[in-house]
Order: structure tokens, then C-alpha cells, then sequence
């Protein structure tokens, strides 16, 4: 059923006024981790001495800590507030770069810089899960609630962006100044963003419903987090394999699929980032990861890194409102009291997949080939269609 909502009189350019503060502590929260991904291998290869399982232990201490942390994020900024919730991840973030820089002095006994590094990145993953959780929130508290998806929308295109620009900048701060620059700059820069945040309202903390519970929220948050996972397979297909399959069919630039899909992502969310607000994020979601899935196949059966990319940027077209739409239904369903702790929950689903769906995509490397990697990957996020089918026929049954 086709269904249009009547957006208040907040225009778009109030909201990103509001937002941007926001947008500017998860830009510098996700720059700082998208600084480190491409040069903590080296580092901890060529400085400390040790090989690939180390490495991907200090790689993937953040990103448990993230997952570990998301539910503890949410239930923070429900009790205290979402401004206290991000300024302690602010503070957080900047802690893990001073361990960065405590690890550097122990060089000479690698065993203790490298534990000292883990401790840091296991922090920097808490950090993570305090700034994009509570970032949300608030910005959802600071606008009318028919202005949902922008915030979702927004704030999260701040965190592709910050991981975007990263990469290149962290490669060639390291390769001119060493681990050190990376380290300052992660100290400092959140600290910076701090100040700038401390004149922007605060929301007050609500006072928690008696039958608000754990398991009340799952209860609205599990599907359209189940529809978010899904769907979230096919970004684990580009981001871990794209460049894999680039180059085993050599073609170049091996990361032009890559590029492609953050482009039409962030594209399309600063251009269309307004559409589940005004027809129903299930219904947005509906159409997106249909998009999404047929980009997906378009790389499966394309005979060039022109066409390939272009079904890349297609498949980021797509994916770039499905998590913003499905959100929408996620917050619909629970109350303002505990809208942290759903948007915890809700983003914990994307964790999972991104944990489960990378090895279990190379699993089917190995065996079919890269190129299945995205015909696999595209019907598994054509299961989000039905989860957004399903939130779609819920509110009638409701009724």
C-alpha cells in the first residue's frame, strides 16, 4: 500500500543546521579509525616485529569492542543523556590515541607496545559505539520526529565519508611521519570537535518507562535490524572482495568499486536522505535493496571495470536508504525514553553481519570463485525485501 506523510515545516536546511555538530563529531570519531585501518598492519608488521595473527588481533579489537559495547552506548545515553553519551566518546577516543602514543615508547619490548596498542584499539571501538549511538539519538531529540531519516541518513554519511577520506590520508601520514602522526592526530582531533559541541543543547535524560525492558525494545527492533543485516552483506561483498576480484581479473584501479559505492551512497543519501520521512522507511527500504541487489548481479556478469563499477555504485545507490529506512521503523517502534538503546540494538545488527558475513562470503570464494561473491551476496539482500514487506503489513494488523 502506497502511503505518503506530511513532513512539518522544519525544511531541510533547519535540520542540517541542527545536525551538523553532530555530523562533525562522527566525522572526526570514524576519520580517526579510518586513519588506522590501512596502517596498523604495517605498523605492527614492520615497527613491532610480528605477523599476521597480531595483526589481526589489534585490528579486530575495535571492532568487537564496538559490538560488545553498542547495548552498554545505548542504555548510556537513555540514562544520562546523548550529548554526556557523545562527549564520552569523545574523551574515550582521545584516551585510545594517548595509548597509541604510550605504545610508541615501548617499541624496544614489543610484546608490551603491542598490548598497550590492543587496549587503545579496544577503546577506540567503545569510543565508536558511544559517537555514532548517542550522535543519533540526539540528533533525533533536536528535530521533529518526521525528520527521522534525514538524521539517520546524515549523520551516517558523515561515517562513510570520515572512512573514505581515512585511508588516503592515514597511508601518507605514515608513510611521511610514522605511526606517531596517526597518534597525535587521534588524541587531538576529538578533543577539538569537543569544544565545539559544548554550546549545543542538550536533550534531558527522560525518565525510564517501568515496562521499558531489554527484551520490549528487542521486540521492536529485531526485524528491521534482521532486514539491516541482510542487506548489510552486500556492503561485506564490496568492501572485502571488490578489490580481490579487481585485480584477479586485472583490471585497474583495483579500488574503483570500492570508490564507486561511497560516491552514489553518499550521493544519494545528501540528495534522497528525505525520502523515508516522507513515504515510510519500509516502503523506501522496499524499493532500495532492490536497486541494491540488481547492482550486486550487475558486477557478477560485468566484462569490465567500467561496468563493474557501475554496478557498484548502483549497489550503493541502493544500499544507501535501506538502513536509514529501516531505522525509521526501528525508532518508530519505541518510545523516546529509550530511543538510545534501540538505536544501540539496531546498529549491533550491522556488527554481527559485517563479523559473519565477511569470512562466510570468503567461504564461498574459495569454493565458487570471486565473481559469486556477488551473485551470493545480492540474493542474500533480497531477504531484506521481505522483512520490509513484513513492516510494511504490520501496522495494519495492528490496526
Amino acid at each position: 500500500m502506497t502511503h505518503k506523510t506530511s513532513l512539518p515545516s522544519e525544511s531541510s536546511g533547519s535540520v542540517i543546521v541542527v545536525l551538523w555538530p553532530i555530523m562533525a563529531a562522527v566525522l572526526a570519531g570514524f576519520l580517526i579509525i579510518g586513519l588506522a585501518l590501512p596502517v596498523l598492519p604495517l605498523h605492527v608488521r614492520s615497527d613491532l616485529g610480528y605477523g599476521t595473527f597480531v595483526i589481526g588481533l589489534v585490528a579486530g579489537a575495535q571492532f568487537a569492542a564496538s559490538l560488545l559495547s553498542r547495548v552498554w552506548a545505548g542504555s548510556f545515553s537513555d540514562k544520562y543523556g546523548t550529548k554526556s553519551g557523545v562527549i564520552t566518546g569523545l574523551i574515550a577516543a582521545s584516551v585510545s590515541g594517548l595509548l597509541y602514543l604510550l605504545s610508541l615508547a615501548f617499541v624496544s619490548m614489543p610484546t608490551m607496545s603491542v598490548t598497550i596498542l590492543l587496549i587503545g584499539r579496544a577503546l577506540l571501538g567503545g569510543a565508536e559505539s558511544f559517537i555514532i549511538t548517542a550522535g543519533i539519538s540526539w540528533g533525533l531529540g533536536l528535530v521533529h520526529k518526521g525528520h527521522a531519516g534525514k538524521v539517520i541518513s546524515w549523520v551516517g554519511t558523515a561515517m562513510f565519508a570520515a572512512m573514505a577520506l581515512g585511508g588516503p590520508f592515514g597511508t601518507m601520514m605514515f608513510s611521511s611521519y610514522g605511526f606517531v602522526s596517526i597518534a597525535i592526530v587521534t588524541a587531538l582531533l576529538p578533543l577539538l570537535v569537543l569544544i565545539g559541541l559544548l554550546r549545543l543543547p542538550a536533550l534531558p535524560s527522560l525518565p525510564q518507562k517501568a515496562d521499558t525492558t531489554l527484551w520490549s525494545v528487542m521486540g521492536a527492533v529485531w526485524l528491521p535490524g534482521l532486514g539491516a543485516a541482510t542487506a548489510s552483506i552486500g556492503y561485506c561483498a564490496i568492501l572485502a572482495f571488490s578489490s580481490l576480484f579487481y585485480a584477479e581479473q586485472h583490471w585497474q584501479p583495483i579500488w574503483l568499486a570500492f570508490t564507486a559505492f561511497g560516491v552514489a551512497l553518499i550521493a544519494s543519501r545528501m540528495i534522497a536522505g528525505h525520502l523515508p520521512d516522507r513515504f515510510g522507511g519500509a516502503q523506501v527500504a522496499l524499493v532500495f535493496v532492490l536497486v541494491q541487489a540488481a547492482g550486486l548481479a550487475f558486477m557478477w556478469i560485468a566484462t569490465s571495470p567500467l561496468l563493474a563499477s557501475a554496478g557498484a555504485a548502483i549497489a550503493g545507490f541502493g544500499y544507501s536508504l535501506v538502513y536509514p529506512g529501516l531505522g525509521v521503523e526501528a525508532v518508530r517502534g519505541t518510545s523516546a525514553e529509550s530511543r538510545g538503546l534501540a538505536m544501540g540494538m539496531y546498529t549491533a545488527f550491522l556488527d554481527v553481519a559485517m563479523a559473519v558475513g565477511s569470512p562466510a562470503l570468503g567461504w564461498v570464494a574459495a569454493r565458487a570463485g570471486l565473481g559469486a561473491v556477488f551473485i551470493v551476496s545480492a540474493l542474500v539482500v533480497l531477504c531484506t525485501a521481505g522483512v520490509a514487506v513484513r513492516l510494511l503489513q504490520r501496522p495494519a494488523a495492528a490496526s
